[in-house]
């Protein structure tokens, strides 16, 4: 089959499927398409307008460094008890003479 056989049928699939997204584009699906795009563009404006006061901003990034001292002690106390269990993993293989 050469490219001639191929053409044809090339030319007439993208044909289809551009006339098939023009249509629905145009319909419900294209509005609303055209909607989620245009509520980027608010979201970002919203964003934009709505300025924190900065006694707001310090708060919050106080709260943000308490929250990561306190994830820090969680970590802290993580890494002790799996070094305690490991340790204990270690004294029973070594008791027992089959493990």
């Amino acid at each position: 089959m050469d490219a001639s056989f191929w053409a044809p049928a090339i030319t007439i699939s993208i044909v289809s499927l551009t006339v098939g997204t023009v249509i629905v584009l145009r319909g419900p699906v294209g509005k609303a398409l055209g909607q989620w795009i245009t509520g980027w563009s608010h979201t970002e404006q919203r964003w934009i307008e709505a300025k924190a006061a900065p006694a707001e901003v310090a708060e919050l990034r106080a709260e943000v460094d308490e929250l990561r001292h306190q994830l820090a002690e969680v970590q802290e106390r993580l890494d002790f008890t799996e070094r305690l269990l490991a340790k204990q993993r270690d004294v029973e293989r070594l008791g027992n003479p089959r493990a």
